[in-house]
C-alpha cells in the first residue's frame, strides 16, 4: 500500500528555500508514516516580501491544490499564509498555514512568544494576522532581520544576526519562545535554540507535524 502524501508548497520560486524545507522536514518523513514532499511554486516571486507578493500567489496556490488528487494534506510554507482560505475552499482535505501553526505551537510551549521577521515591512502584515487570530496579548515582540528571503536561506552571517535578535526578544521583550518568521530560516532552528536556551519554533515543522496528526488519525 502506498504511503499517503503531505505536500509542502514553497510559494516562492527560490529552490534553495525548498531544499532548506526538505532538509528541516527529514525527521518527520519516517517509515510507516505519510510521505512528506516539498514542491516549489514556479509561478511565485523569488521571495514573498510584500502584500503584493502574498496576493499574487493566492490563485496559483488554489489551482495547484485543486488539481492535486493524490495528496492527503497540504502545507503552505510561507509565514504570510498566502492563499490559505481560498485553498481551503478548493479542497475537502486539510490545508495548513505555517504562520497559524507556528504561533499555535509556540503558545503550547510558552506563555509569551517573539517573532523574528525577515524585514520591518513584514511586521505590520504579521500584526494584522495576529489581531485576526486574537493573539496579540501573547506576543512579546517582533523584530526584523532586514534581510531578503534568499539571504535568510543561504546568506552569510544570518545565524549570528538571528541569535542577536533572539536574545533581544528574550531579554528585552520577555519572549519565552521564538517563532522564526520565514520559511527560509528553517536550517537555523536547532543552532538558534541551542544559543538561546528557549524553544525555537520552525513554523513549517509545526505545520507538517499537525498535518501528520490529521492524516494519521484519518487513517485509523
Amino acid at each position: 500500500m502506498s504511503r499517503p502524501r503531505i505536500l509542502v508548497i514553497n510559494p516562492n520560486s527560490n529552490p534553495a528555500v525548498t531544499q532548506g524545507l526538505a532538509d528541516a522536514l527529514k525527521p518527520l518523513d519516517f517509515a510507516g508514516g505519510p510521505e512528506v514532499v516539498c514542491k516549489t511554486l514556479a509561478e511565485g516571486p523569488f521571495g514573498i516580501e510584500s502584500q503584493a507578493d502574498v496576493d499574487s500567489v493566492a490563485m496559483p496556490l488554489r489551482k495547484l491544490v485543486e488539481g492535486d488528487n493524490s495528496s492527503a494534506a497540504f502545507v503552505i510554507a510561507c509565514y504570510s499564509d498566502p492563499g490559505l482560505q481560498v485553498c481551503r475552499e478548493g479542497t475537502d482535505r486539510p490545508v495548513f498555514g505555517i504562520a497559524e501553526c507556528g504561533v499555535l505551537t509556540a503558545l503550547a510551549r510558552a506563555e509569551t512568544f517573539g517573532v523574528i521577521a525577515i524585514a520591518q515591512r513584514s511586521i505590520p502584515r504579521h500584526m494584522r494576522y495576529l489581531r485576526q487570530m486574537g493573539l496579540t496579548d501573547r506576543l512579546a515582540g517582533e523584530r526584523p532581520l532586514n534581510m531578503s528571503v534568499a539571504e535568510t536561506a543561504s546568506g552569510e552571517g544570518t545565524l549570528a544576526k538571528m541569535i542577536d535578535i533572539g536574545r533581544a526578544l528574550r531579554d528585552e521583550d520577555g519572549a519565552r519562545a521564538i517563532v522564526m518568521g520565514c520559511a527560509g530560516m528553517a536550517r537555523h532552528r536547532r543552532l538558534l535554540e541551542d544559543a538561546l536556551g528557549i524553544p525555537v519554533i520552525d513554523p513549517t515543522q509545526a505545520a507538517v507535524t499537525m498535518a501528520l496528526g490529521a492524516v494519521q488519525v484519518s487513517r485509523h
